[in-house]
């Protein structure tokens, strides 16, 4: 959220959440969170598509719908404000796509990944080749693959109202730097490792410029 408010082309901050605790403490720190999620969209289940049709719904009532939104994910707190304003100039620069999403290169190919077949038998993933001895080429030889995160997307609220579609089907990649995603207890361990071995991750969000 910090990095929301440093950024130079964000106009506004919203939370959703359908906790009024994390609301408070969203608006504490100069958030806004003028409604809550409806527990119907905020299982484990329920999609983005979902809360933003909300938050949409909720800006059209007040006569404020924006242009574009900058969805932010809770599961990547080390963010770059200027890094997130480069990639929101470049989606709203050129308009032949439908939305950007972050990612990063993946450190293995894709193409050397598995699935297990229902007789417990491994095969290439997406296929249902399960000679494997190709996929034990270097990684030189397969072709680069990345792994969407959290850092920053750039959605069109024309598009997403229009199609009820999030992300569409010409998506601009805005590439990151490898980034650690929250999901585990031991996400939060290696967060803090990052944090005090790298200061200007806190510098960049919470020091003057």
């Amino acid at each position: 959220m910090k990095a929301c408010l440093k950024s130079e082309l964000i106009d506004q901050v919203y939370v959703s959440t359908d906790s009024q605790a994390y609301a408070d403490r969203a608006t504490g720190y100069g958030a806004q969170a003028p409604f809550l999620r409806p527990k119907e969209i905020s299982g484990d289940k329920s999609t983005d598509l979902e809360f933003m049709l909300q938050a949409i719904n909720w800006f059209t009532q007040q006569e404020c719908v924006p242009e574009y939104i900058v969805h932010i994910r809770p599961t990547t707190p080390f963010r770059n404000p200027k890094l997130m304003d480069d990639a929101i100039r470049l989606f709203t620069n050129e308009r032949n796509h439908t939305a950007l999403r972050s990612v990063h290169e993946m450190s293995e190919s894709a193409y050397k990944s598995f699935e297990v077949t229902e007789d417990g038998n491994l095969k290439k993933l997406g296929t249902n080749d399960s000679s494997l001895d190709s996929a034990n080429s270097a990684r030189q030889d397969f072709p680069k693959t990345y792994m969407a995160n959290g850092y920053v997307d750039v959605l069109s609220v024309p598009f997403i109202t229009e199609n009820n579609l999030l992300h569409g089907d010409k998506v601009l990649p805005f590439i990151t730097p490898e980034v650690v995603e929250v999901d585990t207890f031991y996400d939060f361990e290696h967060l803090e490792f990052q944090h005090s071995n790298n200061s200007k991750l806190y510098d960049q969000l919470w020091v003057s410029e």
